[in-house]
């Protein structure tokens, strides 16, 4: 019987993700997955801000980046005329990706799996979780490899990150609640000769909506569609490319012609959450935790961010340097986000799909004529933008934010993700922040830190804390007063001194005004306890 602190089952985004935080923090880490290769369709086709963010750690963002479309124009078609729409040129502070970023699942994939080989982590493909025991300390699975041997491995903890369909949740007896949509659709990666390229497309009509969204590879453009009610189609039936034009055609009015498809099929969506991300030893992250319609490109996204939010605990826990109520933050956490994704996208899908005559009315002819008028002001946009880029994700009511003394009156709060800004030294604060450790920002005048506190604290927690200086020289300088300066992107005042915890994620566990670290003291006794 092999031994492994973490056996992550599943490779895709969440699963690859997952690894290759474990991985950056010195974890030894196993990931199978059953399928004998990555996917190579487009699937999940867009990453939001902050999930370049929290993958920046691990040095694959800039490529991503690199690979990707970043400049995608929205049109709206309606009764025979077309709107563009500006979404993504808002420059938005406080982050350097300001865009959703088009890309394929495939490449996204791939990035992820040729930075895991780089580190030296093997994705263990053809393997299949088909058993999964409760031990004294961890668990016990039985994985069947693709030569029908069986093998018995010990781990730690075991994540499940292997789907809707997740064996990991099924053996541990986790409950999937929801239930699946009436409607089938129609997914294709293709070519189409009428459209615009650099833009996407959005059709709409009494029936509903026809997306198209710039791919690139494997092919230009990622076709969606809902299948008429009336028609009873079984997912694994074929799709044919006369199907797929003709219900193109009712949309377009036969203006775009599809050709060379290189994936299509049919599909049905779901709405379902887990009643629980964890059972002992066990927890589950992405798809395997929540499922839901591809509105406003979630699902990867949140899946990826699951991954980010559990490494670092699985990691600090596996050291003993964690209570034991650590690993439940998890789940206090990241269960309202996928909730809450839950009801965001199912709502964004009723008003896609409805067939009741008043919303058919407002899709086809309020949405068209308001939609440019109500997002021309760019807060507006800005607002919009933020919610479905999740920069706005904040885990406030967790245990593990805490409020010291005096706290500052503006900027973020705990909870909150570490808003990014340019030092005046070079470089930016997510890039001071970036490594998977806690970072303690001590914020104000340098005179004002007693350096035996700060030696002690470095001394104690030397492999998990790093210590940090955002000082302002002189307080009547310009630089200070300037809104852009990192102390006032974290709300300190000019010439106010504060404290700021930064959690391995990025957002911020503790904060205070002024310079007693008394509060902090116990904070980090609490939670990072040798």
């Amino acid at each position: 019987m092999s031994a492994v602190e973490v056996l992550v089952v599943g490779a895709g985004p969440t699963g690859l993700a997952m690894a290759g935080q474990l991985a950056a923090l010195g974890v030894r880490v196993r990931v199978v997955d059953r399928s004998l290769d990555r996917v190579h369709e487009s699937r999940a086709l867009a990453i939001q801000p902050r999930t370049l963010e929290v993958l920046a750690g691990l040095g694959v963002t800039e490529e991503l980046v690199a690979v990707g479309n970043r400049a995608v124009r929205l049109c709206l078609h309606a009764r025979g005329r077309a709107r563009f729409v500006p979404l993504f040129d808002l420059g938005l502070s406080g982050t350097v990706y300001p865009y959703l970023l088009f890309l394929s699942q495939a490449e996204t994939e791939r990035i992820l799996g040729e930075h895991l080989a780089a580190v030296g982590l093997d994705i263990e493909r053809g393997v299949e979780l088909v058993g999964l025991e409760r031990a004294t300390d961890g668990a016990v699975a039985t994985l069947r490899h693709g030569d029908g041997g069986a093998e018995r491995v010990t781990a730690r903890y075991v994540v499940g990150c292997d789907g809707a369909h997740s064996a990991v949740r099924h053996f541990a007896g986790i409950g999937f609640e929801g239930a699946a949509y009436p409607q089938t659709f129609v997914l294709a990666d293709l070519e189409a000769d009428g459209l615009d390229t650099g833009t996407a497309h959005v059709f709409l009509s009494e029936q509903g909506m026809l997306f198209f969204f710039p791919l690139g590879h494997p092919s230009s453009w990622r076709l969606l569609v809902m299948r008429p009610p009336a028609e009873v189609v079984s997912p694994d039936a074929p799709v044919t490319l006369d199907e797929v034009q003709a219900l193109a055609d009712s949309y377009t009015d036969a203006t775009v012609r599809l050709r060379d498809p290189a994936w299509m099929t049919n599909f049905r969506l779901h709405h379902r959450a887990a009643t629980h991300y964890r059972a002992g030893a066990v927890f589950l992250a992405g798809d395997a935790a929540h499922i839901h319609s591809p509105a406003g490109a979630q699902g990867m996204n949140t899946g990826i961010q699951d991954a980010v939010n559990l490494g670092w605990k699985l990691a600090q826990a596996l050291r003993g340097n964690a209570t034991a109520t650590l690993l439940d933050t998890y789940e206090t956490e990241r269960a309202p986000v996928g909730r809450m994704v839950l009801r965001f996208s199912d709502r964004a899908f009723t008003v896609a799909t409805s067939t009741n005559p008043a919303v058919r009315f407002a899709r086809t002819r309020i949405a068209p004529a308001l939609l440019p008028v109500v997002l021309a002001p760019r807060f507006v946009r800005a607002t919009a933008f933020r919610t479905v880029s999740q920069l706005g994700i904040s885990y406030r009511s967790s245990p593990l934010s805490m409020e010291g003394p005096r706290p500052p009156r503006k900027g973020p709060r705990v909870g909150d993700r570490l808003p990014n800004a340019a030092l005046p030294e070079g470089g930016t604060l997510h890039r001071l922040t970036a490594k998977p450790k806690w970072h303690l920002l001590l914020c104000g005048l340098p005179a004002d830190w007693s350096s035996g506190k700060i030696v002690a604290l470095s001394r104690q927690y030397a492999d998990r804390l790093d210590v940090h200086w955002l000082t302002e020289p002189d307080a009547s300088e310009a630089a200070s007063a300037t809104a852009a300066h990192p102390l006032r992107q974290v709300g300190l005042a000019p010439g106010a001194s504060g404290v700021y915890l930064i959690r391995p994620d990025g957002h911020i566990g503790y904060r205070s005004g002024g310079t007693d670290m008394t509060s902090l003291v116990a904070y980090l006794d609490r939670w990072l306890r040798s």
